[in-house]
């Protein structure tokens, strides 16, 4: 189906609000109020059992803080869209269980951190990284993948939040021409994961329309990100009509429109570069009637800031 031909839905899936858009923050803060610490793989195994358990206990427990810090931060702020970093708890995946065993014994000190976030009315959203290949025609790659999304899906379940679209978990397309194979993995997925899953288009594997097919097929929600969509389809204009067309396309595959979540980006050198932008000075208008944006630019609470004074000041 082309995106152009998708026109129709406008009438049909637009979602009629005044409330302005949601900005949301991803991860970090520009100005360093939010960091979090990490461990390599390689310095963890050198460590013996015990030490290993004192480096992950001390690791998590700051990087807990800092989570209680980014909410804060995003409160203080009026930002009620918070991405958590893939890499808040790293190596609990671990065949060793530390990672894990930690994380359980502090169920309590993160139950407490979601219900915060609740009573601050912040949405907390996660974009597992880049190795999570659903549609991989290796079976190695798929289970792993899988591994990665449970530990994701454990950190949310032990934070309280709800097994929905609503605390989703974002991923993309994967390993191009698979299709059926995403679909087919994506229905075997333990609750716990495909209740929260989405799938977001991207600029070489999986077009807008590509990945719209998907979220149908497999009944999950999409995330459309419209800076990979007119640099896979070489658009000029992020209101080309196929931009507002995909937009609401993807409204479509959501059960609650108020909760679908968009992307955005720009070009650092050029329209159509895919590397990220310190700030976003052009935006899809389509993008006034989105109820949530994650901004995805290097300069992050300050390309927030701009997009406030510049972008929803004219709305």
């Amino acid at each position: 189906m082309a995106a152009i031909q998708l026109v129709h839905l406008l009438n049909t899936a637009q979602l009629q609000t005044n409330v302005p858009p949601e900005l949301g923050l991803v991860c970090i803060t520009f100005d360093q109020q939010v960091r979090f610490r990490t461990m390599t793989r390689t310095r963890y195994l050198k460590l013996s059992v015990d030490d290993r358990q004192t480096a992950l206990r001390e690791l998590y427990q700051h990087n807990l803080q800092r989570l209680h810090d980014a909410l804060s931060f995003c409160h203080n702020n009026n930002i009620r869209l918070y991405r958590l970093s893939s890499a808040l708890f790293p190596l609990s995946d671990l065949e060793d269980q530390i990672g894990t065993n930690i994380l359980t014994e502090m169920s309590a000190d993160l139950s407490k951190i979601g219900e915060r976030s609740q009573s601050l009315n912040i949405r907390i959203v996660l974009h597992p990284d880049q190795y999570v290949v659903l549609s991989s025609d290796s079976a190695e790659v798929v289970q792993n993948s899988i591994k990665i999304l449970e530990r994701h899906a454990l950190t949310l379940d032990l934070l309280g939040l709800p097994r929905s679209p609503w605390s989703l978990m974002n991923i993309h397309g994967g390993k191009s021409q698979r299709s059926q194979q995403l679909i087919s993995v994506i229905s075997d997925l333990p609750a716990a994961i495909r209740n929260r899953l989405t799938l977001e288009n991207d600029e070489y594997a999986y077009s807008a329309e590509e990945i719209f097919t998907v979220c149908q097929q497999a009944n999950i929600p999409m995330v459309f990100d419209a800076h990979h969509h007119i640099c896979h389809e070489n658009l000029d204009s992020y209101d080309h009509p196929s931009v507002a067309a995909m937009f609401h396309a993807a409204q479509t595959t959501w059960e609650k429109p108020e909760w679908q979540l968009v992307h955005i980006s720009n070009g650092e050198q050029a329209f159509n570069d895919r590397k990220h932008s310190n700030l976003i000075t052009d935006m899809p208008s389509v993008y006034y009637q989105a109820p949530w944006i994650e901004v995805e630019a290097k300069q992050k609470e300050v390309a927030i800031a701009h997009l406030r004074s510049w972008w929803l000041m004219g709305q």
